[in-house]
């Protein structure tokens, strides 16, 4: 696709114009879309455009009247694949209502999100600011975020119920026979890790089960973390019986590093995960599922809705659920 500046905007709807027969406010007619053109009119138009291979500037239209239809997804972690389904989800909602979609970066997401450029945002990146976000959230400039709660008017979350599946997976671990437990954390200020760590805790302590801190590791969601911290138990000669992972990825580390050191899963050591990502359905993985693609699609459905003027802002707490699989198997 051709994007063109303001003086070569002007000459090529001039072009489609007089080759179409139409005035020039025709033509800008059926670009906006509005209805006040015939239906053989249009059609004829957008075939010469495409014919003539002119695409309006968009991105100065934008600028002048104010207004876009562009949406930001402000996301930073290139390395996990979990966020490759909400991305997917965000695009198709997007795609629906006819909106743009642009994936930034937080060393630029500022910039973008106080011009005329984009509508609103989705925000996924623990890197940027709560103060960046309230100080850029306006009735005029929705904002969505995905990984945390702020309270501002214009600010609101679509996040995963952490909590209520993460106690649901350590009480069924408990009726399974496991009695001795070690937590890998993901980065322990994010919101995520904080609630899955609470309903870990909160379920031993219901059943009288002792938890000494010298097994509890932070990690960072990536697998080399996870490697690292069954390595650290292995050499200390303290294996748990379960390994309870606050994701897949850190999940995935700790069964390798087990099986390289002659320790077998889940005979010998269970371990649990998170997320529900594609290689530990491959692994026989006992996880939460966590509805990626919907996320995606129910934010960007949110903020589009709010930006029309047709909903008020609340929070959304979507629904995640256990997948009980090969790693956990009965105790008893």
């Amino acid at each position: 696709m051709k994007f063109v500046d303001k003086e070569s905007d002007m000459s090529g709807i001039k072009d489609v114009a007089k080759k179409a027969g139409v005035s020039i406010s025709t033509v800008s007619n059926v670009l906006n879309g509005r209805k006040n053109v015939g239906k053989e009119t249009r059609e004829r138009v957008l075939n010469i455009c495409k014919e003539l291979n002119y695409y309006p500037n968009s991105a100065g239209r934008a600028l002048k009247s104010g207004k876009s239809n562009v949406l930001l997804f402000n996301f930073g972690d290139f390395d996990r694949s979990f966020y490759l389904k909400i991305i997917h989800g965000i695009s198709d909602c997007v795609n629906d209502y006819d909106y743009d979609l642009a994936i930034i970066t937080e060393k630029s997401c500022e910039k973008f999100m106080r011009s005329n450029m984009s509508a609103g945002s989705i925000v996924l990146d623990e890197k940027i600011p709560d103060e960046l976000l309230i100080s850029v959230a306006s009735r005029k400039y929705p904002i969505v975020v995905l990984d945390r709660k702020i309270d501002n008017p214009n600010i609101k979350s679509v996040i995963i119920d952490n909590y209520n599946p993460m106690k649901k997976l350590v009480q069924g671990l408990v009726d399974k026979g496991y009695k001795k437990f070690a937590f890998i954390a993901g980065p322990e200020h994010t919101l995520d890790t904080i609630e899955r760590y609470k309903a870990f805790r909160d379920v031993l302590e219901l059943n009288a089960i002792e938890f000494s801190e010298n097994y509890y590791y932070a990690g960072n969601y990536r697998e080399k973390s996870g490697y690292l911290a069954a390595k650290i138990f292995i050499l200390s000669q303290e294996l748990p019986e379960v390994f309870v992972c606050a994701n897949d990825n850190m999940a995935l580390g700790a069964i390798k590093a087990l099986e390289e050191n002659g320790h077998r899963v889940p005979q010998d050591v269970a371990v649990t995960g998170f997320d529900n990502e594609q290689s530990a359905q491959i692994m026989g993985l006992t996880t939460v599922d966590i509805p990626k693609y919907e996320l995606g699609f129910i934010a960007a459905k949110y903020l589009i809705e709010y930006i029309k003027g047709k909903k008020q802002m609340h929070d959304i707490l979507v629904e995640a659920k256990v997948i009980w699989r090969e790693t956990t198997p009965d105790r008893k």
